[in-house]
Formats: C-alpha cells, structure tokens, sequence
C-alpha cells in the first residue's frame, strides 16, 4: 500500500521553455450515449499522437460553446492546446443535453458513467489510441467514479487536477470506492488552493485509498502567481494561477511516463 504523497515544489522560473507557436484545430461532434440523448465533444486529433485525452471540466460541466468551439474558462478547457502539443489527441467532453448540471451525485450516477463509456469507445474507435481520463474539480468526481466502474481494459489511466476531497459530503474522491481502481493515477494539487471542498490536506486520503492501482502518485506545487475572486475558480491556486503551462507540463510528462 502507498502510504504518503510525493511532494513536488514547482517554482517558476524564467529558464523554463517556451511553447512553439502552435494552433490546433477542433472539430465539434455530438456522440450519442443513450436513447435521445447526445454528449458535445470537441476533438483535436493531432498526426504524432501517442494517447487520446479526454478532458473533464469541472462546474456544471459546460465548456461554453461559442461557434462550435469550446470557451470556458475551466482550467482544462483553456489550456487544451497546450495538452495537444505536448502529443496528444484532446476531446474535450460537455454535459449532455438532458441535465443542466452535472452536480456530484449526477456525476456518480448510471447515466454519467453511462455515457462516458460511450464517448471513451468513441474515442478509442476514432483515434486507434489508448484513452486517459483527466478531470478537474468536480470532473475529479467523474473521473475516480469511471476508473473505478470500468476496469483496466476501458481506460489507461486517470489524472485528477484539485480534487474535491472533502469527507463532508458524499459522492465526493476520497468517499468512493478507490480499492476498484486498478490503472494508473495522479493527483495534482495546489498546496494553496482555498477551495472548501477541495483542501490540499486530502489528498493523502486519496493515495491511501488506492490500494491496487499499478501506480499512484500525489504532487504538490505551490508556484503561480495573480491568484484572485473566488477560490474554487481557475483565476485562483485552484485552477494554478500563473502556472498554467507548468502544470500541463508536470501532467505531460507523467503520461508519458508514470511513476509513483
């Protein structure tokens, strides 16, 4: 069994790369999952892809379609192109068109779990690629919930970017059945973040409870900078503030090569 979180300080610094200039292109489907019911996906296929992300914001679940293009400012969302260049295919998932929001027990539910394992066959079908599920705040929710429904043969692993760990309310990651998890986790979180429901503390709690994921591992960073309005929004530590790009890097990094 793991037993503690690995801590990682990330401090940014001016020595760190810089992102080529890069564009991609999206195309917005509409994946059917259940009887009358469709899940908006927006899917950035990119030619040297070694594994299709499947992004989960967090919220009511809406990515804010403008033109068919995706403009919430969910930490995930804005900073999908930054996922696509480090080689990956990105799908960034919104909420079906039978609810207006997928709050934490929906997100625990059939119907959730339901139509993510279509969009992940969808994905699987569409880009020949293993499928990581990468959830943020609420979407942590989706994410745990799915890996631990689904068995290793659906998913390649899951990363939970500031989980929602209070032990307050139910449906919530540290309350669910993590022992059922048996494929790759990390748990990224910021050591500031002041969201009620997502304190840093808990995170031990969630590497604890996963007992037989093949690898698990706990990173804190505490860099960033302009944090500001309310604490469980991206424009504070809880979406890493000033820090965006380290943190798709940190994350990067780790799917392509995970280790505890």
């Amino acid at each position: 069994m793991l037993e503690r979180p690995v801590r990682t300080l990330l401090l940014l610094s001016c020595l760190l790369p810089a992102f080529p200039a890069f564009a991609a292109e999206g195309t917005l489907i509409e994946v059917p999952t259940r009887p009358g019911v469709t899940v908006p996906v927006y899917l950035m296929k990119r030619s040297n892809a070694t594994a299709t992300l499947a992004l989960l914001p967090g919220g009511n679940g809406g990515i804010g379609l403008k033109d068919d293009v995706p403009s919430s400012r969910d930490f995930l969302v804005q900073n999908r192109e930054n996922f696509a260049r480090q080689g990956f295919n990105v799908a960034v998932i919104g909420k079906p068109n039978d609810i207006g929001d997928l709050d934490l027990p929906t997100r625990r539910g059939s119907n959730h779990l339901t139509d993510l394992r279509r969009i992940i066959e969808h994905l699987r079908d569409a880009t020949s690629l293993p499928v990581w599920l990468v959830g943020m705040s609420r979407g942590t929710v989706s994410a745990t919930a799915a890996a631990a429904a689904y068995g290793r043969e659906d998913l390649a692993g899951i990363v939970l970017v500031s989980s929602i760990t209070s032990t307050a309310l139910p449906y919530t990651v540290p309350r669910q059945r993590l022992e059922r998890i048996q494929i790759p986790v990390l748990v990224l979180h910021h050591t500031k973040d002041a969201c009620a429901i997502a304190d840093p503390d808990g995170v031990a709690q969630i590497l604890t409870g996963l007992t037989n994921a093949p690898v698990a591992k706990v990173v804190l960073v505490n860099g960033g900078w302009g944090a500001w309005g309310d604490p469980c929004t991206s424009s504070n530590w809880h979406g890493y503030s000033g820090m965006e790009r380290e943190a798709v890097n940190l994350i990067a990094r780790w799917i392509h090569r995970p280790e505890p």
